[in-house]
């Protein structure tokens, strides 16, 4: 074998990046460890302990170090079904944009248009600005769009007498510009949730944001500062040199107030008397034109509020600390805001600072203190200590470079901002005075105003980089947003249910590496123990991937790594397989080793790949946890050939040079299938009719039972019930039929006191009234079941129907086009259309069987058989396998057709040698991925029962089709036609019925 040496390395290399990967979980789940231990049960100080771990060193390899933050960003982070948490869809409301960028015309037409858009918006693909611009064309409107949009605000973009296809043009533009400052401004305000891994991502060619925020417990908070609108605003700011002698007071109040500081904080807080050098590097930034201040700073050890807020200073040139100018008054490490904000509302505190004095924090850290943030004293303005200009102002923002090619962030205002901003900008340039840029009470920037600016037109300069003005510019856009964000999908997962969903999902996948490690030693000799060494490896080097790649890990994706193990198997039994047949030429088993990789490879290769296909559709098409499941399946597939190819052989070659004796087999399992000789293409017709009628009793039912959609199909909310004991269904349905005045559908949940209940009352409304008033009803109907029988809501999800329109049409797009992409594939591989269709009636046969199943056995099994993302899931996954056994059927056809005496061969006696020759190594792989599938059915716990169930079913099928569908469907289809593949001898073929 070439390149023995490159393959260990390579092995060696991959271990160690692997383990690199997998070691920052390894110390995170360390220091979390320690932080349960330290609080004991108390959440509060477990936030704390890990609050004050953010920026200590807890990972050091002496080339590098990273904090127990920069640790958490690069461990294999897990998903809310794992994990609990919350997970939300965002959609922004593109009909307010439309209605606020025309300054809400009253024409009737306009508005029936728009109404109509958003209407058909929820069953169509296209966006609302197109259907939009559909429906004022279709209902007769003769006045010119243009003449709405040419506003004062849109004057430099829209003027009268613009095309439709201008204004089409300029509404997509801000609707996309909508879509991307409401991201970052959600994107920051996730930030405030102190969530480890948060997640947040534009669904591309939608309105949609998704947000996935594991871990997090207050709901409520979620909601609501997530569908506030953005609030821009312009402050006035106090001086440090005006605001310090306040801070200095606080300290000495707190001083004398706070009893002594608990150890555990003194030790944690920052000395700042005896770091002094420190303090002023990071403070001053080199500076050395500061206004000189004689008010020497007083950092005594006894200082309760200075020894977490540091005050702006520098040192002067009598090196005494000074002031230093500005509205920054001080800078705290990240682990320390809460504890400043704690001592800021203290009463005694709040009775020393001034009613118009705002403290504030900037947006995020400096480069230059990556662990601190820096506090801003802002001025309120007027009767209520407002701001003295908001945000709707602002008609445009970008992001440039000045003369000396430094970032800077250019600022457009209307005329009436214009007006105020001349005379704000006059009075803080008397005295350089800065205005603060603040976007939800977070300070983006507060420059100083050098001098009066008299036309609107701004250029804000600073320490920036480009994507410090990219962002500051989206901030300042997003002000002036003439939209909103509202949750139209969302999913709660309570630490309960994730908890047992961790237990179901190691159990499943520790006792499916059982069951294929048994069965290989049992069925292949020491050839198993080989392949059991590749599937651990395989698993390991998955692990080391999805880590590197900062994957979050979900149920699915557990059940995906569990599947692969199934089959990574595959590979080696098509190689041990073959391995067999060589030796049964009589040849050595150094030759048999070296043919039997060498003639299987091809079928590897081309069955792999068709699954790869399916798992890029799955990544493409599918959203949560079917993404990990897709992500966990195409790096199974490309680990399991690393492994099953490269690995194996380099194993293989070193017992054949220590001369150990390989076996492929014990003497009961030498001989299986081994002279297989089953006529399938003269029994072929009694298999299509079996087929044609579970085909036709699939549909009926199909058609006329219909199916159980989940919730994301059909919309509405639906919600996991813990009773304490069991309960009654059908007195469950019948309170809630009366709460909701709606037929409420109840199911139980893998235990006899776990529900799960989907209604579609207020399925319309997404607002948090209306999610409060189907909670209160859900809760006062499960009451009533039982007073003393307690309830607990441990998962919730809601889904609106524009989405649950969405994802239906995104999953039929999926399956055609996976049927299309696999018929093309074979098509291109086999340069034979018959091979295409064959397969393609096979996998159809597949999948309507498969749906049928679901339709007919649905309310009798006692679990869930919904039909939703995990069950397209499911389906696609199964039409891989489906191919997959095809393609190894097509293989070996291929070859057997490809011989030089191959058209002096009977056609239907070719097609029979191929599916026996193959119908071993078919059984023994579906066999092993049938054990990990009901291993998995079995202990990988109630929310993917249906989904493991469907792939269960699915590759029996799918194996059936495979054998009986297939490849006689080649023959039927290829009767008469030129029997040998690359043979140019025109010789009649001879075809027996």
């Amino acid at each position: 074998m070439q390149g023995k040496g490159l393959i260990k390395l390579l092995v060696i290399v991959v271990s160690l990046a692997c383990l690199y990967s997998l070691s920052f979980t390894w110390v995170t789940r360390n220091v979390e460890r320690d932080a349960e231990n330290f609080a004991k049960g108390d959440l509060a100080k477990e936030k704390s302990y890990l609050d004050s771990m953010a920026g200590e060193v807890v990972y050091n390899l002496g080339f590098a170090k990273y904090t127990y933050r920069e640790a958490k960003a690069n461990e294999l982070a897990l998903g809310l079904d794992l994990k609990g948490g919350m997970n939300v869809t965002m959609e922004i409301s593109l009909d307010e944009l439309i209605r606020n960028l025309a300054n809400n015309p009253k024409d009737e037409k306009f508005n029936k248009a728009l109404e109509q858009a958003v209407v058909k918006s929820k069953t169509s693909a296209k966006t609302v600005v197109a259907l939009f611009m559909e429906e004022y064309k279709s209902i007769g409107a003769t006045t010119p769009l243009s003449t709405f949009f040419s506003t004062k605000d849109n004057a430099a973009l829209i003027k009268p007498g613009d095309s439709d296809s201008k204004v089409e043009s300029f509404l997509q533009k801000e609707a996309d510009n909508a879509i991307q400052n409401s991201y970052k401004v959600l994107r920051t305000r996730i930030d405030k949730f102190g969530v480890a891994s948060p997640n947040i991502q534009i669904q591309q060619g939608t309105n949609r944001i998704l947000i996935e925020l594991p871990g997090v417990k207050d709901e409520s908070r979620v909601r609501n500062l997530l569908q506030g609108s953005a609030k821009l605003e312009f402050y006035e700011t106090y001086t440090n040199q005006e605001v310090y002698p306040i801070l200095e007071n606080i300290d000495k109040t707190l001083a004398s107030t706070l009893k002594a500081a608990p150890a555990a904080t003194t030790n944690a807080a920052a000395d700042t008397s005896k770091k002094s050098d420190d303090l002023l590097s990071n403070l001053t930034g080199g500076k050395k034109d500061a206004k000189k201040d004689s008010a020497a700073v007083n950092l005594g050890q006894k200082n309760p509020l200075f020894e977490v807020l540091r005050p702006a200073v520098y040192m002067g040139e009598n090196q005494q600390m000074a002031l230093m100018p500005g509205s920054m008054v001080g800078i705290a490490s990240l682990k320390d805001t809460a504890k400043v904000n704690a001592y800021l509302q203290r009463p005694e505190v709040k009775s020393i600072l001034p009613g118009n004095l705002k403290l504030l924090w900037a947006v995020k850290p400096e480069q230059k203190t990556p662990e601190q943030l820096s506090l801003y004293a802002i001025k309120g303005s007027g009767q209520d200590n407002g701001a003295v200009l908001t945000g709707d102002v602002v008609t445009d923002a970008t992001a440039n470079f000045d003369e000396k090619n430094q970032p800077v962030v250019g600022m457009q205002m209307n005329s009436e901002g214009a007006h105020q901003w001349k005379k704000i900008t006059a009075k803080a340039a008397q005295n350089r005075d800065a205005i603060a840029i603040v976007l939800d009470n977070v300070v983006y920037s507060a420059p100083s105003v050098n001098g009066e600016i008299p036309n609107g037109s701004s250029s804000i300069s600073g320490s920036f980089t480009v994507e410090d003005t990219k962002d500051l510019a989206n901030v300042l856009k997003a002000g002036r947003l003439p939209t909103t964000a509202k949750i139209v999908e969302e999913a709660v997962v309570g630490p309960t249910l994730g908890q047992a969903a961790i237990d179901a999902g190691v159990n499943s996948a520790v006792i499916g590496i059982i069951v294929v490690m048994i069965f290989m030693i049992a069925y292949y000799n020491t050839a198993g123990i080989v392949a059991n060494i590749a599937v651990l490896l395989n698993v390991f080097i998955i692990m080391g991937v999805l880590a590197s790649l900062n994957a979050v890990l979900t149920l699915p994706g557990i059940a995906g790594i569990v599947l692969t193990m199934g089959t990574a198997v595959d590979a080696n039994v098509l190689i041990y397989e073959r391995i067999r047949e060589e030796l049964g030429l009589g040849k050595s088993i150094r030759q048999a080793v070296a043919d039997g990789y060498k003639h299987a490879l091809p079928s590897i290769l081309d069955s792999q790949i068709t699954t790869f296909l399916i798992g890029i559709i799955l990544f493409l098409f599918g959203s949560g946890p079917i993404l990990g499941f897709a992500t966990t399946l195409m790096v199974g597939i490309i680990t399991s050939l690393f492994t099953a190819i490269l690995v194996t052989r380099v194993i293989f070659e070193w017992m054949l040079a220590k001369d150990f004796k390989i076996k492929v087999s014990f003497p009961w399992s030498a001989n299986t299938l081994h002279n297989a000789n089953f006529k399938f293409v003269q029994k072929r017709k009694i298999f299509y009719a079996i087929s044609i009628v579970a085909v036709l009793i699939s549909a009926a039912s199909i058609f006329t039972k219909g199916f159980s959609l989940g919730v994301d199909f059909q919309g509405g909310r639906t919600y996991t019930v813990r009773y304490d004991k069991p309960v009654d269904l059908e007195a469950v349905r019948t309170n809630l039929d009366d709460i909701f005045k709606k037929t409420t559908e109840v199911k139980v949940f893998g235990a006899a006191n776990q529900l799960r209940i989907t209604t579609t009352y207020h399925i319309e409304e997404t607002s948090d009234t209306a999610d409060k008033e189907v909670l209160d009803k859900l809760n006062q109907g499960l009451s009533k079941v039982d007073a003393s029988n307690k309830h607990e809501i441990l998962s919730s999800q809601k889904v609106g129907p524009s989405i649950a329109t969405d994802i239906k049409s995104r999953a039929t797009s999926s399956a055609i086009f996976s049927i299309i992409i696999v018929a093309a594939y074979i098509l291109i591989r086999f340069h034979k259309w018959e091979y295409s269709v064959g397969a393609a009636i096979a996998t159809i046969h597949d999948a309507i069987i498969l749906l049928g199943l679901f339709s007919i056995l649905d309310g009798i099994v006692p679990f869930s058989l919904d039909i939703d993302q995990h069950f397209v899931a499911a389906i696609l996954t199964v039409i891989a396998y489906s191919v997959n056994d095809t393609v190894v059927v097509f293989d070996r056809l291929r070859e057997f057709v490809s011989k030089p005496n191959a058209h002096n061969e009977d056609l239907g006696d070719v097609v029979n040698h191929a599916i026996n020759s193959t119908l071993s190594r078919t059984i023994i792989t579906s066999l092993t991925i049938v054990f990990v599938l009901a291993v998995l059915f079995i202990f990988g716990g109630e929310v993917i029962r249906g989904f493991s169930f469907a792939i269960l079913i699915g590759v029996i099928v799918g194996t059936y089709s495979s054998i009986i569908l297939a490849a006689p469907s080649v023959y039927d289809l290829r009767k008469g036609k030129h029997l040998a593949e690359g043979n140019t001898a025109k010789k009649a073929e001879v075809v027996r019925p």
